[in-house]
């Protein structure tokens, strides 16, 4: 048995039938150069051949009487693919347009619980472009929150997908016998001995938080920066809204190279900064449209894989998570851009203590599941401030081509999870030269939401032509403030080495 973490068992509790929590993907494949394009029955007898990739795929969950502890994933002894799979034909109707609808509302459905969380649709009959004839297919794939986060579903799609043109040959399935499923009486003593390991949980969370806390507070004194945000600190905006079950799939497409062309032209920034100020700049001017109020700036949450510092498991979520100001109220974009690459190093203390996994360590299940709960129920995201507008998550994919059975794949779009006061998440993930920034969003909540996609290319443009123009003496005094060593590093650095013994002395 493996069990869930807490961040990972949230996903479960935040779900209901308005909100269902999985990370959806639209996998669009070229295969007009195929004589025979791949059919549904081969595409079934293909994935039935790569299951050992993904153990996942055959583990369902297993719950704890009366909540006593967070669920566990077993071996599904009555797994069946088919009951995984689906397939739809578009027939003369495979346009783009027609095929987000086709997802928008399979993403509306919740996986069922009874099984392993994922469902892939096998659509038919897809046109690349509206002179194209029929040749190409796509995927529509649904996996659960609680198995995976947004980097580890790119790898495991990375995993069912080939580098070469050439098909792989299609063996017969592994062999595979599940572990039977614990009894009642092995889960609840499992239960009873993790409660014990409660109490050396939170000493161990409390000694992290006073860490970070500390260090923040002297940063503050010491450097003159502002904190990073207390939470429900951020503005109310047309995000931040009740949603329903509606979904609405919205996307467009960037070259990578002119982001990276900006971000040479602003110095001392990261790619991921670009991607979050034509994010921030779109969104600013969508909110200027709809007449909303932009004089106070825009708070995203994104997430940070810890993976590569953190092999625990193939799956699950593994990330830390920051609270960071986008600068809206900045009317230069290119300036922006240094200034939330600013924000994410004053943030960055806090990310590396407490970690977004072990923040739900505080509450036990039962209460976790709770307070997921009442705060759906009770609207507490339409009574106070959020914490944050929107998670902007950045997924850098595979920059070479990606094969099923020879057909080629050509475009992803990618999907996030809503819930109740989040009507819009925006994911990014890079293919082959080219960024496309998915925006996820309730059509019932955010108005029109269908225009997000038109600003990206007039934003861009806007921060080209901001990066090429902007006094070198903006940015030099920009980089100055961001990375010249002080007196005050070097007694931060002295503070923090005597914090660190000191709390050392604390641990158990």
């Amino acid at each position: 048995m493996r069990q869930l973490s807490e961040l990972d068992a949230s996903f479960l509790y935040l779900e209901s039938e308005t909100t269902p929590m999985h990370i959806g993907g639209i996998y669009l494949f070229d295969a007009s150069e195929q004589a025979t394009p791949l059919s549904y029955g081969n595409f079934v007898a293909y994935l039935r051949s790569r299951l050992h990739v993904v153990p996942v795929f055959r583990q369902r969950l297993k719950e704890i009487p009366m909540r006593l502890g967070r669920p566990y994933w077993v071996d599904d002894t009555d797994f069946s693919i088919e009951r995984h799979l689906a397939y739809v034909s578009l027939g003369g109707h495979g346009t783009g347009d027609n095929l987000t609808t086709l997802a928008s509302k399979i993403m509306e459905e919740p996986l069922k619980r009874d099984r392993p969380l994922w469902h892939i649709t096998f659509v038919d009959g897809f046109k690349l472009n509206d002179a194209s004839e029929d040749g190409g297919f796509a995927l529509i794939v649904k996996l659960h929150h609680a198995a995976i986060d947004a980097f580890s579903g790119e790898d495991i799609i990375s995993k069912l997908l080939e580098y070469t043109p050439e098909p792989r040959p299609v063996h017969p399935p592994r062999p595979w016998s599940p572990r039977p499923a614990p009894s009642e009486e092995r889960v609840i003593l499992q239960a009873g001995a993790n409660l014990l390991k409660t109490p050396l949980q939170f000493t161990s969370l409390a000694i992290n938080a006073m860490e970070a806390t500390t260090r923040g507070i002297v940063q503050k004194q010491l450097r003159k920066l502002p904190m990073p945000f207390p939470l429900f600190s951020a503005p109310q905006s047309p995000f931040n809204r009740q949603v329903t079950a509606n979904r609405q799939i919205i996307s467009c497409q960037v070259a990578l190279s002119r982001l990276k062309t900006v971000k040479a032209n602003l110095g001392s920034v990261t790619l991921n900064d670009v991607v979050l100020g034509l994010c921030a700049e779109s969104l600013r001017r969508y909110m200027d449209d709809q007449g909303a109020d932009v004089s106070r700036s825009l708070v995203a949450m994104t997430p940070i894989s810890v993976r590569s510092s953190s092999l625990r498991r193939a799956t699950g979520n593994q990330m830390s998570a920051m609270l960071l100001d986008l600068a809206t109220t900045e009317p230069n974009p290119a300036l922006r851009i240094h200034n939330i690459h600013r924000n994410a190093v004053v943030s960055e203390p806090y990310r590396e203590a407490i970690a977004a996994d072990r923040l739900t360590e505080l509450l036990p299940s039962t209460l976790l599941a709770l307070s997921a709960r009442l705060y759906s129920e009770l609207q507490v995201a339409q009574r106070y401030q959020p914490a944050f507008n929107l998670p902007i998550t950045n997924v850098p994919g595979p920059q070479v081509p990606l094969y099923l059975q020879g057909a080629r794949l050509v475009q992803q779009y990618n999907t996030a999870p809503l819930f109740d006061g989040l009507g819009l998440v925006i994911v990014a993930v890079s293919y082959q030269g080219q960024l496309t920034i998915n925006f996820t969003l309730c059509p019932d909540a955010v108005p029109n939401g269908e225009s997000l996609a038109s600003y990206i290319e007039d934003s861009l443009s806007a921060i080209e032509e901001a990066a090429a123009n902007v006094g070198d003496e903006a940015l030099q005094q920009t980089e100055a403030d961001s990375t010249q060593p002080t007196l005050a590093d070097d007694v931060l650095n002295a503070l923090e080495g005597a914090l660190k013994k000191a709390i050392h002395r604390l641990r158990p």
